[in-house]
C-alpha cells in the first residue's frame, strides 16, 4: 500500500461557502464523540465487572486506566482544536534552536516511551528556525502522542537541511505494527486510527503555524515531514530582524502552553481544588496525587512538564524525588505552595532553587508563575 497525503481533512483555506467550513467542524465533533465513546464503553465494562465481582486484577486495572486516559486524550485534543476553530490566534515568532528543542521534548517523553517499550532515536542536525515557541512545543508533544499510539517499537526523529533555498525539515518515522504483523500475517493498515483526533490536532497546529506537513505510508512504514520555511541561514535571507526575538517572548495566544502536563502533589482536597480552579483557564493537562510516593509512581511511567506541591510535603522524600528528576531534566520546574501569605517568586530570583506561591495568591499569581516556569524549558 502506498499513500501520501498532505493536511488530510483540512477545509480549503479560502472557504467561500460557510457551509463547507461548518460541515468540516461538524464532522470533527462527530469523530471526537465516536473516538471518546469507544474507550469509555470498554472502561464501563471493566467497572461493571468490578461492581459484580467486587475485585479487579492488576491487568484489568491497567486496561481501565489506559481506556480512561485514551478518552481523556481525545477530549483534550478536541478542546485544543476548538481554539483553532475560533481563529484569531496571534503568534510570537522567535529564533529557536530546532535540535535543542526537539531534544528537550524527547527527554521529557523518554520515561513514558520506555515504559511502553518504545525507543526514541534522534539524528538531529543543528539549525535555527523562526517560529512561535509555545505552539511548536505543543506540536512536538502532539506528534509524539500520535506516533506512540501507532507503533510499539521505535520512533525515529531526524533533521535535514536543504542548502538552497535554506530550509530545515523535521522527519518523524516509525513502523506500524499490528497483531497480524507480529504473528507474521499480512499487515492490515487501519487508516481510521491514523486519522485520529490527535492527528487532526497535529495537522491543524502545523497549518496554523504555516509549517507544511506531509504524511506518507509505504507498506508498514509511516513518515511525517514538517518543513520550516523560515530557516535561518548565515545571511538571514527572507527574515527581517524585526521578526526575531532572541529571548523568550510569550505567545499572544490566550493559552500559549495548552497541552502542557502538570502534576500536583497535595494531600488535602481543598488544596487540590484551589490549584485546579487557578489553572482551569490555561488549557493544561493536570493530574493530582496525594503523596510523594504516589508522585514517584506516577513519574515512573512518564514525566510531567512541571510539579506543583504543597509545603507540608516538602521533606526528604520530596527532595529525593526532585533530585532524581533534576538529574534527568536540568531545569525541571517545581512550584511550592506555601501555607500562608500572598507572596510569590520565580525560580532563580533571590537565590530561590524553585518557585513558590502563597496560598492566598493562587488565583492571581499561580498562572503567571507556572507560565514562566514552563516557558523556561522551551
Amino acid at each position: 500500500m502506498d499513500m501520501s497525503d498532505s493536511h488530510v481533512g483540512h477545509p480549503p483555506r479560502s472557504v467561500s461557502d460557510d457551509e463547507t467550513h461548518l460541515s468540516y467542524w461538524r464532522r470533527m465533533v462527530s469523530d471526537a464523540g465516536a473516538e471518546i465513546a469507544g474507550p469509555l464503553s470498554a472502561a464501563l465494562e471493566h467497572i461493571h465487572a468490578l461492581t459484580t465481582t467486587g475485585h479487579i486484577d492488576r491487568a484489568a486495572l491497567r486496561n481501565l486506566r489506559d481506556e480512561v486516559e485514551q478518552a481523556r486524550q481525545v477530549g483534550i485534543a478536541a478542546q485544543q482544536l476548538s481554539r483553532f476553530a475560533a481563529g484569531h490566534m496571534r503568534q510570537s515568532h522567535e529564533r529557536l534552536a530546532l535540535a535543542d528543542t526537539v531534544t528537550t521534548v524527547m527527554t521529557h517523553r523518554a520515561r513514558e516511551t520506555q515504559t511502553r517499550g518504545i525507543q526514541l532515536k534522534l539524528l538531529l542536525k543543528p539549525v535555527d528556525v523562526v517560529i512561535d515557541a509555545s505552539l511548536f512545543f505543543s506540536l512536538l508533544n502532539t506528534m509524539v502522542d500520535w506516533a506512540v499510539a501507532n507503533t510499539s517499537v521505535q520512533i525515529d526523529f531526524s533533521i535535514e537541511v536543504k542548502t538552497w533555498p535554506a530550509m530545515a525539515r523535521l522527519l518523524c518515522s516509525f513502523n506500524l505494527l499490528s497483531n497480524e504483523a507480529l504473528n507474521g500475517k499480512p499487515l492490515t493498515v487501519n487508516t481510521t486510527k491514523l486519522d485520529s483526533m490527535v492527528w487532526r490536532l497535529l495537522e491543524q497546529t502545523a497549518l496554523t503555524m504555516n509549517l507544511p506537513l506531509t504524511r506518507s505510508l509505504q507498506g508498514h512504514r509511516v513518515e511525517l515531514a514538517l518543513s520550516f520555511p523560515r530557516t535561518v541561514n548565515d545571511q538571514m535571507q527572507g527574515v527581517s530582524m524585526l521578526e526575531l526575538d532572541e529571548g523568550f517572548a510569550p505567545s499572544g495566544n490566550s493559552k500559549p502552553l495548552a497541552g502542557s502536563h502538570v502534576l500536583v502533589i497535595a494531600s488535602r482536597r481543598d488544596m487540590r481544588v484551589q490549584v485546579r480552579d487557578a489553572t482551569r483557564h490555561m488549557g493544561l493537562i493536570v493530574d493530582m496525587v496525594s503523596s510523594v510516593n504516589e508522585a514517584r509512581d506516577f513519574c515512573r511511567e512518564g514525566l510531567p512538564h512541571a510539579v506543583i506541591f504543597e509545603s507540608i510535603l516538602n521533606g526528604s522524600d520530596l527532595a529525593e524525588l526532585r533530585a532524581e528528576l533534576l538529574l534527568e531534566i536540568a531545569d525541571f520546574p517545581f512550584i511550592e505552595i506555601t501555607e500562608h501569605g500572598s507572596d510569590h517568586m520565580m525560580s532563580g530570583f533571590g537565590g530561590a532553587e524553585h518557585a513558590f506561591v502563597g496560598r492566598d495568591a493562587l488565583q492571581t499569581a499561580l498562572p503567571s508563575v507556572l507560565m514562566y516556569e514552563l516557558s523556561k524549558s522551551l
